[in-house]
């Protein structure tokens, strides 16, 4: 394979600008065009700025930014990119233009030039069907900023030549990127791979189990995550997220896994997208987010007694030995005492459904969420059925409050906030595996790199949260709600019978 040395980029907004950055850096040949001429101009300033700032921090020389300025080559026309060996089109997410644009790029470029479309949603198989070279049309989804989000998706349509694939790989490593593999289907890895923090985020504030921000503290201080489902769509802007939501959706057709929520819906309709319009699923203040505060614990009531149901050997075990740090030691009888709290430590199911099967006293039951960890200053997670008395409720939140570690009280629900969003991200990933769009390890890799999960990737976190914790966690919440939306991939399913690694791939 021929290096690529030469490259056009069609489209000089911040997509356009980043990937024209990286390429110039990396020694290649950049012709950058636009249809307006004054953003070509502009996005060269924005770079010379760029450079010179780098140089200001000791992390470029001042004769590596001026050879990068001098690469970057502003065209007036499409013509001038007849010599090119790759155009990448970063224009508008429109078919129709995106067509349009490789059509005319046809009857211009040489006939070894491939053409690549940074699309994020947006079927790559559909744009090469205009082409009379269907062959050479790949995807190369860069993400927004491309100079710090070390990640590239490059996408095969159907029609591809995986040699052109190749070929981008090897570019994206030049130029300092992680390029990983997918098919072209809807989302391809990044944008398929997220639907599950998002959707079930939101399912989860529609069911009225807490509200925005006890979700996101729950997800960063208890599941591990850097932000999240409502500061992330508040950062990336609801004009933004919630076409893409409905999108996918629908490209499944209507698959439950990806429904979206009435919720977004609105608040796209009311303006409130997020920290660009000054308010969303949080209201900001000269460009930071105004937090809730955070409840003060109650005091723990004198000679508190506790029964720890026994129905789940890993949950119990956790909140037993809490328990005994916490300095309580949880009754031995059979049946709960008369004046006790009875804590229980459901995996998918909720405090309901517990407490009718196994006849519990609701007015006395909470649920502690033991699938984290319950390790002093973690955020612990306390739940409660619309039985739970006021006094039983904060007796529970007190005591596990005792050593000063964070506790948030949710109102009931199949999977507490973590359990039930953490296995749909770990579920989505699955079946993204299991569909073949893309290998376990570029999975994890685009994932990581791309939406910043813990872990390593979810299907590496899945096989450290247990994979069999997973599947059961999804399985009661199925059972619970009736909802097909938690029903588990086959591949999470057969690894987890067969005793392998979700990273494992099938031995063909």
């Amino acid at each position: 394979m021929k290096d690529i040395d030469i490259i056009g980029v069609v489209g000089a907004g911040a997509m356009g600008r980043g990937i024209a950055q990286i390429a110039a850096q990396a020694g290649v040949r950049v012709r950058l065009y636009d249809v307006q001429p004054d953003a070509v101009a502009a996005a060269r300033t924005a770079l010379q700025d760029i450079w010179q700032k780098l140089v200001a921090k000791g992390r470029m020389t001042e004769p590596d930014a001026n050879a990068a300025l001098e690469r970057v080559m502003p065209c007036s026309s499409l013509e001038e990119m007849a010599d090119v060996q790759l155009v990448v089109e970063a224009i508008i997410e429109r078919l129709d233009a995106k067509t349009e644009l490789f059509r005319r790029l046809e009857d211009i470029v040489g006939d070894d030039c491939i053409l690549a479309s940074n699309t994020s949603s947006l079927s790559i198989t559909s744009i090469a069907a205009a082409c009379r070279a269907p062959q050479r049309v790949v995807g190369y989804h860069f993400f927004n900023p491309v100079a710090l989000m070390k990640v590239v998706e490059v996408i095969d349509g159907a029609r591809s030549d995986r040699r052109c694939g190749d070929r981008l790989m090897e570019l994206a490593r030049r130029m300092g990127h992680t390029p990983v593999r997918a098919a072209d289907m809807p989302g391809f890895i990044v944008n398929h791979g997220g639907r599950g923090m998002n959707t079930e985020g939101l399912k989860t504030a529609q069911e009225c189990v807490a509200p925005f921000h006890v979700i996101d503290t729950i997800m960063r201080e208890q599941a591990g995550f850097r932000m999240g489902p409502f500061e992330l769509m508040d950062l990336t802007g609801l004009d933004v997220s919630h076409p893409v939501m409905e999108s996918i959706y629908r490209q499944f057709y209507d698959e439950p896994r990806f429904r979206p929520s009435p919720i977004t819906a609105l608040r796209f309709a009311g303006g409130l997208l997020g920290r660009k319009t000054g308010q969303g699923f949080y209201r900001y203040e000269d460009g930071r987010k105004v937090s809730e505060p955070e409840p003060a614990a109650p005091a723990v009531p004198d000679g508190l007694a506790v029964w720890l149901a026994p129905y789940h050997s890993t949950g119990h075990r956790r909140a037993a030995a809490l328990l005994r740090e916490l300095g309580v030691e949880p009754s031995t009888s059979e049946l709960p005492p008369r004046d006790a709290l009875i804590v229980v430590t459901p995996q998918g199911d909720d405090t309901a459904t517990v407490v009718a099967e196994y006849q519990l006293d609701g007015r006395r039951t909470v649920a502690l969420d033991t699938f984290f960890g319950l390790e002093a200053g973690k955020r612990r997670v306390v739940m409660c059925s619309a039985a739970t008395e006021p006094q039983w409720r904060d007796a529970a939140h007190a005591l596990f409050a005792r050593d000063g570690s964070p506790v948030s009280v949710i109102a009931d629900s199949a999977g507490f906030v973590g359990q039930r969003i953490v296995a749909t991200i770990i579920n989505v990933a699955c079946d993204i595996a299991q569909q073949g769009v893309a290998t376990p390890e570029d999975i994890d890799q685009a994932i990581s790199l791309g939406l910043g999960y813990p872990g390593g990737g979810p299907l590496s976190l899945g096989d450290a949260l247990g994979a069999a914790h997973v599947l059961e966690i999804l399985r009661g919440m199925q059972r619970t709600t009736g909802d097909m939306r938690y029903r588990p991939s086959l591949w999470l399913q057969r690894r987890v019978q067969l005793g392998l690694s979700l990273r494992a791939q099938p031995r063909q």
